[in-house]
């Protein structure tokens, strides 16, 4: 049996985009889709818990935001097989227990308790690379879920820089265009190191390591191909900054995927800067992949 599609909610905006976008993924795998809602332990506490009536007011929130949730679902994909779960617990720690059944996790880019300045929660920041599947970020509504009457989806963008964590984004990336009937686009950006010197002779030098660099990342892009030769890949090979490569390649995706470390990360940081920064600036959905999922 599939694992399901996981999505957490908390009846925000954002959270209702990620239930569409969590609808249609598992309609396009043939997973089920789990709802979950946590209702977190402060609330019991001190000084809500003493005013009369606050639990059973508490309590009908919490399932009503999950009841909205799944019918939402349900209308959006019928015939969808849907389960919703309302959870007692710390958000991340939860979600992070759900994910080591889940295919992939789908959370909203910030919750109800999030600043509206801030483009990415404390969720989605405890989850992403700390999971033991892909987890996807959706931004809002309007932003990642197209309507069963708008135009076909755009390309995937993933992000390739020939790590392990990077093979990952691609299996998720190739697999996710197969479904979608898109085109993959493959960016491998590589960035001048910093402190060089700048000349005619060093400028030729970084020409050539340049060069080199896409030259060995054709190679490691091939076998994708062949592994999936319906889907079209476009490849570009950018000299720049990897977050700001990537971000604006998003503007025309409709999902950009990441490895949640690639080959310049510390190898004690669970989510390298790459992945943290495309989550702040990315212009779509983002997926990170990698991290947590050899704990499974």
């Amino acid at each position: 049996m599939i694992a399901p599609i996981v999505v957490g909610v908390d009846g925000s905006p954002q959270s209702t985009a990620a239930v569409d976008w969590a609808a249609d993924d598992a309609a396009r795998r043939g997973a089920p889709l789990k709802i979950v809602h946590v209702r977190e332990p402060w609330s019991h506490r001190y000084p809500f818990h003493g005013v009369e009536g606050y639990d059973q007011s508490l309590s009908e929130h919490c399932e009503g935001v999950i009841n909205a949730a799944a019918q939402r679902a349900r209308e959006r994909v019928p015939g969808l097989a849907v389960t919703a779960e309302l959870a007692s617990g710390t958000v991340v720690e939860k979600m992070k227990a759900e994910s080591r059944k889940a295919t992939a996790m789908v959370v909203g880019s910030r919750g109800m308790g999030g600043f509206a300045g801030l483009v990415l929660g404390s969720v989605g920041l405890g989850l992403a690379g700390h999971a033991a599947c892909p987890v996807v970020i959706v931004r809002g509504p309007g932003k990642d879920v197209r309507g069963p009457d708008e135009e076909a989806g755009r390309e995937i963008v993933v992000g390739f820089d020939g790590s392990e964590h990077s093979e990952a984004a691609m299996r998720y990336a190739f697999e996710e265009a197969e479904l979608r009937g898109v085109p993959v686009r493959v960016v491998h950006a590589w960035q001048v190191p910093a402190f060089t010197p700048f000349g005619v002779g060093y400028t030729r030098a970084l020409e050539e390591v340049f060069d080199q660099s896409a030259d060995t990342a054709r190679r490691r892009i091939a076998p994708w191909r062949d592994k999936h030769p319906g889907v079209q890949v476009e490849q570009s090979f950018i000299c720049g900054h990897p977050i700001a490569v990537l971000s604006e390649f998003s503007r025309r995706a409709d999902l950009l995927v990441v490895g949640s470390r690639g080959l310049g990360a510390f190898g004690s940081a669970v989510l390298g800067s790459v992945g943290h920064g495309v989550l702040h600036r990315a212009h779509c959905a983002v997926a990170v992949v990698g991290g947590g999922e050899e704990e499974r």
